[in-house]
């Protein structure tokens, strides 16, 4: 149930009848050959097919998150810390002022960290309970890619027939992983002179047939999160 498929009236009943409500939040960034929002497209799209068999509504998924290390790529759009952190708030508040007393946040992108120690901290203030789940790192699904092979960023964990470029082909073969230290330290200048295209290791692409086995374990869980347990409102 997509709030863009809704008007008010459908969002106050559905509130009514049910106090859960979903939220996905991702990024605008370089990704490699693959789309700039993958992250976006990935976290909206495994909400709403998660939350779909049980009716809760998906609320318009936030594409903007953190990714100054990946500034030098055009395209790329970064938000501070603040700004991330006071818009998701501000989001929670108004989801919550529409009778939703239990809020998913999917996240589909790591750099967004932050907003885990958020729902922690809006959770402490008591009246709504909210979770922080990031799909792609679930246990299952996490397992799944280690039995599979090394995946990063813009690699083929990523890979999904729903983030590619139909003008864009993924490269043959894989990747060194990258340096890791300076991914954590280095400039917008010197990450993009050290991973090239974007991809931070591994293949660049695997079978389809791999790649629907981990989305299916990965809407599994989501929709695992959302039927609970749930903190204490």
């Amino acid at each position: 149930m997509k709030i863009a498929e809704m008007n008010w009236l459908d969002v106050e009943a559905a509130a009514k009848r049910d106090p859960r409500a979903v939220l996905p939040i991702g990024s605008t960034e370089q990704h490699g050959h693959l789309s700039l929002c993958v992250d976006a497209i990935l976290a909206e799209r495994v909400a709403v097919e998660a939350a779909d068999p049980l009716g809760v509504p998906v609320f318009p998924v936030i594409s903007y998150g953190l990714a100054p290390y990946f500034t030098a790529y055009p395209g790329t759009v970064s938000l501070r810390v603040e700004t991330l952190l006071a818009l998701v708030r501000d989001v929670i508040a108004s989801i919550r002022a529409s009778g939703f007393t239990r809020i998913l946040i999917v996240n589909g992108h790591g750099g967004n960290a932050p907003v885990g120690a958020l729902a922690q901290e809006i959770n402490a203030g008591g009246g709504v309970s909210v979770k922080f789940h990031n799909w792609w790192n679930a246990p299952r699904t996490a397992e799944y890619v280690r039995e599979i092979g090394p995946g990063s960023h813009a690699s083929w964990m990523e890979n999904f027939p729903w983030t590619r470029l139909a003008h864009a082909p993924a490269p043959e073969g894989d990747k060194p992983m990258a340096d890791m230290d300076l991914l954590r330290s280095g400039s917008a200048a010197q990450i993009r002179a050290h991973l090239g295209e974007g991809n931070l290791g591994g293949l660049f692409q695997r079978d389809d047939e791999v790649m629907l086995e981990m989305w299916r374990r990965g809407v599994e869980e989501t929709r695992e999160a959302l039927e609970g347990p749930w903190p204490p409102a």
